[in-house]
């Protein structure tokens, strides 16, 4: 398992998903995956930047671990902002228009409907929500 540690601004969204393009690049991790969990990095790694700190800015680590057999990845982020389960939320209703559904949620719903396992627990004072992805 590697991690990387980093504190949760949006500057900070590029060396994060550097960080993780490595990790699967050693596995050889195809393209389609990769951008998939490049999408959903980028929204968790986002909603933790302007939402888990409420007063300033905290820290956020990630974690990946990658499987050979099957292949696969499994990415961690935890912070120690605000107790927040994003998938508690009901998911939005996507047959309605643009301007019929509420704003918010879509994003956690796309990394729903691309992983192929998304998990959040509160462990330790800390929020940590893992995604899963074969290929």
């Amino acid at each position: 398992m590697k991690e990387f540690k980093t504190e949760a601004i949006t500057e900070n969204l590029h060396s994060a998903l550097e960080f993780i393009d490595g990790k699967l690049e050693l596995i050889g991790c195809p393209m389609k995956p990769q951008m998939q969990i490049d999408i959903a990095a980028e929204e968790i790694f986002v909603n933790i930047a302007h939402y888990a700190y409420t007063s300033g800015t905290g820290e956020v680590t990630i974690r990946v671990e990658l499987c050979r057999d099957p292949s696969g990845a499994e990415i961690t982020f935890i912070d120690r902002g605000v107790p927040y389960d994003p998938l508690a939320k009901p998911d939005p209703d996507v047959t309605l228009s643009a301007k019929e559904r509420k704003i918010g949620g879509l994003g956690i719903f796309i990394v729903k409907k691309s992983m192929d396992e998304v998990k959040y627990e509160y462990l330790d004072g800390c929020n940590v929500l893992t995604i899963k992805k074969g290929w």
